[in-house]
């Protein structure tokens, strides 16, 4: 069996992993979206591309607060 402290270690390693995954992952769907979009017009273009806008600004600002909030163990 692993040592929890062992194991805290590892995950700690792989989170940069994930979320980089998770980034890249995020972007090629958007980069999808974004083409898909593109092709049906302006105005459809310009409301994705605000409601894009506002949820990546939600979702920044969420982890900006999240990250405040946590109490920082070195």
């Amino acid at each position: 069996m692993t040592h929890p402290a062992r194991a805290d270690a590892l995950l700690d390693l792989l989170v940069p992993l994930w979320q980089l995954v998770i980034g890249v992952v995020v972007l090629v769907a958007v980069v999808a979206m974004t083409l898909r979009l593109a092709g049906r017009g302006q105005s459809r273009m310009r409301n994705a591309l605000l409601v894009i806008g506002v949820a990546i600004l939600g979702v920044a600002l969420i982890g900006i607060l999240q990250s405040a909030a946590q109490p920082r163990t070195h």
